[in-house]
């Protein structure tokens, strides 16, 4: 076990170093959830309030943390693609180490490209006077979603491309999936309001346990009981597509 997690922490770390031979990447991460907040959330907070304690900002701003989480994490995938035509990949398959650890030592970078993206949408909160939550369990829980649910997407996002082979079918795919995951979940709407067959497809994206953990996490004055069992929830997830990219991983280069 303490060679796996060496050998993960290794994979991890030289993933992680690719973030700091691109100083243009936070910036560029940062657009996108600043446009979604100062556009669309300052239109739809004119609306009326969603309830006397929560503005529609509030309700947004998790949601928007956990968009950008799913934006950068599905296309991590196609850096899989990127190293087999490099020889990269073979270089890795040809050495000791566990698939499951090449695979969840890639997925962990892919966390830790999403921690900055906290820090954005904290930052971007304050200027827009959310009611955040402070205290050390709401931001742990925090800092736990945001991981949880990169490592989530991030292997899925490895698994296709593991299947699909070219950057092409994998970008397509990539497109496809996106857009209905983050509509069918209570990202910018509340579940009450779908329709029946859009409220069966929330309760079964994954997108959507990590925005309840979100919110309750992190706007202050919305407990929620069911937190840790969200928690495990997308822990269960996230170990099986490692355990099935750790068998596809192999596939990539076949």
């Amino acid at each position: 076990m303490l060679r796996f997690i060496r050998k993960t922490m290794v994979i991890t770390e030289f993933e992680a170093r690719k973030i700091l031979h691109d100083s243009t990447e936070l910036f560029l991460r940062a657009v996108q959830p600043a446009l979604w907040l100062l556009i669309f959330g300052q239109v739809f907070q004119r609306m009326h309030p969603l309830s006397s304690t929560l503005s529609y900002l509030d309700f947004m701003t998790p949601g928007i943390l956990a968009q950008s989480v799913l934006f950068i994490s599905i296309f991590f995938g196609i850096a899989v693609i990127w190293e087999r035509d490099l020889g990269i990949t073979q270089k890795f398959l040809v050495t000791p180490t566990p698939r499951t650890a090449l695979v969840l030592g890639k997925a962990l970078s892919a966390a830790l490209r999403t921690v900055p993206v906290i820090l954005i949408i904290y930052l971007l909160a304050l200027l827009l006077h959310v009611r955040l939550n402070w205290q050390p369990w709401s931001l742990f829980c925090v800092l736990m979603a945001v991981m949880l649910g990169s490592v989530l997407f991030s292997t899925l996002s490895l698994n296709i491309a593991c299947v699909v082979k070219t950057r092409e079918r994998f970008m397509g795919i990539g497109q496809v999936l996106t857009m209905p995951l983050f509509f069918a979940s209570n990202a910018i709407y509340p579940i009450d309001i779908m329709p029946a067959w859009l409220k069966a497809l929330s309760r079964i994206n994954p997108l959507t346990y990590m925005i309840n953990i979100l919110r309750s996490s992190m706007l202050h004055g919305q407990p929620d009981n069911h937190t840790v069992t969200y928690l495990l929830l997308l822990a269960a997830i996230a170990v099986a597509m490692v355990l099935t990219g750790g068998i596809l991983y192999k596939r990539v280069i076949i």
